[in-house]
């Protein structure tokens, strides 16, 4: 038995080497060490802009009230245009957030549900206050278990290239929970300067500033006039203001909305990636509110910046474009 085995094995070697050959003689004589294969997926959808990118918040609850519905909406939306990334403006997992990076939640409200083919991109998250719930850190340590994951620290940036003339968009992904606790100053001054010095010695391609955090520091939902939303908009209405950052992209209502105070900044709220809370309306700073389920999609290139909102549906409720 033995013997049969050794040479039905050997027959199947010497079969596959004579199949093989072929290809690693054309390849050698070629110059290709190795056979290589495209992907034409989204790679191959292309409009006027140059970067563009879903965002969803507020959505960690292992698939429930509607969580589902969203991430297969968002994996029809990138599959069917132009994109490059995701955004997740926090509270990924409810209800405490997740006690390490083996935590089963990593499963069960992220890997599980955000399956599309078109959703196996880069996700860079910020945390929310239900992530401070456990182990806010266990987020950050993830980035070595998933390729998609991508938060390196609790506050960092990241720079994508407009078009071939080095024009850039800076976006700078903040941690807004911690503002909210006196305890917790010293950490909150050590990211505010950050804030501060990043936003002021951005290089002159920068086009265009984007910051994004959970809290929003403007909303027309529940928390129009509390604590949260005070607190975060002493932190940051003035530095925004300072150095002239265009959007503000946020969660924490669990709606969609566009907001235009005075000044110079945009709030974007897309908070309705699982359980709604309300909106009011008829609130001078609203441009859009909608207590829908569903995301955010961006595309931006040098000059324009255009936001869709877009339900589960795959309804485009509102679509907005800021110029320079």
């Amino acid at each position: 038995m033995k013997r049969r085995n050794f040479i039905k094995n050997t027959a199947l070697t010497t079969l596959g080497s004579a199949l093989i050959s072929p290809l690693a003689s054309l390849a050698e004589s070629s110059g290709v060490t190795h056979l290589e294969s495209d992907d034409l997926s989204k790679a191959v959808l292309k409009d006027e802009y140059d970067v563009h990118f879903i965002a969803v918040g507020d959505w960690g609850r292992n698939g429930e009230y509607d969580q589902q519905e969203v991430a297969k909406q968002m994996g029809v939306w990138a599959a069917t245009n132009p994109n490059n990334f995701v955004i997740s403006v926090g509270d990924n997992f409810y209800p405490r957030g997740v006690v390490s990076e083996n935590d089963p939640l990593w499963h069960y409200s992220f890997e599980n549900i955000y399956t599309a083919h078109s959703l196996q991109c880069d996700w860079y998250p910020v945390l929310g206050n239900h992530d401070y719930g456990s182990e806010p850190e266990a987020q950050v340590r993830y980035s070595k278990v998933s390729r998609r994951w991508n938060m390196p620290a609790l506050y960092y940036t990241k720079e994508f290239s407009l078009g071939n003339a080095g024009d850039k968009v800076l976006m700078l992904m903040i941690d807004t929970d911690p503002m909210l606790h006196d305890n917790k100053k010293q950490e909150v001054e050590k990211q505010m300067i950050w804030i501060n010095d990043t936003l002021k010695n951005a290089s002159a391609d920068v086009k265009w500033k984007i910051v994004v955090g959970h809290h929003p520091y403007y909303t027309v939902g529940p928390r129009i006039k509390n604590y949260d939303t005070l607190t975060v908009r002493a932190k940051l209405a003035q530095v925004f203001e300072t150095h002239k950052v265009d959007v503000y992209l946020s969660g924490h209502d669990h709606s969609l909305q566009h907001l235009k105070t005075e000044g110079f900044t945009h709030q974007f709220i897309s908070g309705a990636g699982s359980e709604l809370t309300g909106v009011s309306t008829g609130i001078p700073y609203s441009r859009f509110q909608a207590s829908d389920h569903g995301f955010m999609y961006f595309a931006i290139n040098k000059n324009k910046l255009n936001v869709k909102a877009i339900n589960a549906a795959g309804t485009v409720l509102y679509q907005t474009e800021l110029s320079k």
